[in-house]
């Protein structure tokens, strides 16, 4: 489950909690700006923010702000004895921005969610210190959620829908741009894709799942999916948004929809492709396309055999495989 989907579980329960980011860095801190982990009242974490001594007294010190509406900044500086001494490979210097889970602010951490899974720009601006703590989500449409900014601050908070990584502004700003999560289209609903679909859910992918049988695409077989499409393999294209950061998984049931689509997938911008099937199989699908004048360097480009080889053979391994492949592409 999302973060921020936890945190609105919390907040509907009506249980407290805080929120860590990693807000800045230097070193060889073990994670960059913009790590989270949620701590609840019911001494329950989720995410990380580096592990070892930092997580540690994140931690504790979530522990002592909980139920407060304090929001605080935490340092951590670690040289070179104090790493040695902890049993940690890495130092360098982190700053942790605690911060309530308060119910006022649910609309923007549901919000941020929003944006994330339809691939909107939008920047998160959280305001601190002399006993005030304010939180605004703008997106690129001109939407707000949260607090309100004054009309004076309004178009300077909005330049900073461009910023590409979280910032520490002064000792009381935070800016933090929403990470958009990637669209993956599997094609096909049968068991690769039902192990697919979790473990790609579970590395930030926005999941959609495409098959033409009712009987194998649905909610059921895939209640972690974003969405369940049942349609033609062909038709669904004209459904379907391309702005080229898209992954595309093709795993159905037989040759002919491998082939259909992949002939209208090509047709379109996308960050990956990959195909499942024997060497045979893909040969075949191959020059079927050419021979129909798909574009060669496209067809080039097409992952397959699909996945990081390590030697899979269950529909398990094959998933983990598929998506460590799609990790390796995103981080490219």
């Amino acid at each position: 489950m999302n973060l921020y989907e936890t945190m609105g579980l919390y907040l509907d329960e009506g249980k407290a909690g805080v929120v860590a980011t990693v807000v800045k860095k230097t070193g060889a801190a073990p994670r960059d700006e913009g790590a989270k982990m949620f701590i609840g009242e019911d001494r329950k974490s989720y995410g990380t923010v580096g592990g070892g001594r930092v997580e540690a007294e994140v931690y504790d010190e979530a522990l002592r702000l909980m139920g407060t509406r304090k929001a605080k900044i935490v340092h951590f500086r670690m040289d070179a004895k104090e790493v040695a001494g902890d049993g940690m490979l890495c130092g360098g210097n982190v700053d942790v921005l605690l911060e309530p889970l308060l119910g006022v602010h649910k609309e923007v951490y549901e919000g941020v969610r929003h944006c994330e899974t339809r691939g909107r720009k939008a920047v998160v601006v959280t305001r601190f210190g002399s006993g005030s703590f304010l939180k605004t989500l703008f997106d690129t449409y001109g939407t707000t959620w949260g607090d309100a900014v004054p009309e004076e601050e309004l178009k300077g908070f909005f330049r900073l829908l461009d910023e590409k990584k979280v910032q520490l502004i002064g000792d009381s700003l935070v800016v933090e741009p929403v990470s958009i999560a990637p669209v993956l289209y599997i094609f096909g609903a049968g068991h690769v894709s039902q192990f697919l679909s979790k473990v790609a859910k579970m590395v930030d992918f926005n999941v959609v799942v495409i098959d033409d049988r009712a009987e194998f695409a649905n909610q059921e077989r895939f209640p972690e999916a974003d969405s369940v499409v049942v349609e033609d393999f062909r038709k669904v294209f004209d459904s379907l948004a391309f702005t080229g950061n898209e992954y595309v998984v093709i795993v159905t049931r037989g040759h002919a929809h491998d082939a259909a689509v992949l002939e209208e997938t090509v047709k379109r911008e996308t960050r990956y492709i990959g195909m499942i099937g024997s060497k045979r199989k893909v040969r075949m699908v191959l020059q079927h396309l050419r021979e129909k004048g798909a574009n060669q360097k496209v067809l080039d480009k097409v992952h397959s055999p699909i996945g990081l080889e390590i030697h899979s053979e269950t529909p398990q391994e094959i998933a983990i495989s598929i998506v460590a492949e799609l990790i390796q592409v995103r981080g490219s």
